[in-house]
Parts: C-alpha cells; structure tokens; sequence
C-alpha cells in the first residue's frame, strides 16, 4: 500500500515542478525577453553552453536560465560593464548546443561569461542597447 502511495507522492511533486516551470517562463518570459546563450568558456565547442532568456531593465540586462526554479537573474550585465566583440557563426558541435541560427559573440564581462549567442536580430538590439549610453560614457563594444 504505501508503494502505491509514494507512486502518487512522485507523480504529484513531478507535476507540481512542471506547473512551477511554466509559471516561471510565463512570468519572466512576459518580460519581453528574447533567447540567450551563454558560455564561460572562450573556446568554440558545445561545451559550457547554458540556454537561457534575456531581459533589458533600464541599464541591465537580467540573464534567465531556461531550467530552471529560480525566479531572479542568474546573471546581471550592466551596460557599462559589458564589452562584446568578434561575430562568428557556431562551429562544429557547437550547431547542436545553440538554437538554429544564433550567433556566437565574445564577451567580457566580470561574471566569468566569455561568449554569447543570440539571433541576429537580438545582436542588433543588444549593440543599439549598449550604444545608447548616456553621453561621457565609454561604449564597450568593437563589432
């Protein structure tokens, strides 16, 4: 009898982690996030390759992963603290870890992320965003 109970008990708590999930991406994705990869390696393969939802406020850009319970940003990119450069398309295995058609930029950034991959339409927004800086400060970008 009590097999049969903790059958319900795993299927109750599975299904309450999924609904928790979908909460999430509802709530952060209502955000006007956009996909977004990122990569504390420098080097070009599939591994050390995060999935993940990006979101502007104001000066940050708040970093999601995509699974995940958390409800706060993983990351925190300040726009002065972020310097992007070099575009290349994904190589190798790399296809297989990222969403079809991003592609791959390096990133500085103190949080250890050295690369990004996004659509080529979020790398336009996200170059627009960084150069808008209020004038006297220092853009971070060479693409």
């Amino acid at each position: 009898m009590w097999g049969l109970d903790a059958v319900v008990l795993v299927i109750l708590a599975a299904g309450s982690l999924l609904t928790l999930l979908v909460a999430r991406r509802r709530v952060v994705g209502g955000r006007r996030t956009f996909d977004l990869s990122v990569n504390r390696g420098s080097e070009p393969a599939a591994r050390g390759w995060v999935l993940g939802m990006g979101s502007y406020r104001g000066d940050t850009l708040n970093w999601y992963r995509t699974f995940s319970i958390a409800w706060w940003p993983r990351y925190k990119f300040h726009r002065n603290d972020l310097e992007v450069s070099g575009r290349r398309d994904p190589v190798g295995t790399e296809v297989f870890a990222l969403d079809a058609g991003d592609v791959v930029v390096a990133a500085r950034h103190r949080s250890g992320v050295q690369q990004m991959a996004m659509s080529a339409s979020a790398l336009t927004g996200l170059l627009a965003w960084l150069e808008s800086q209020p004038p006297g400060h220092d853009v971070n970008n060479v693409l």
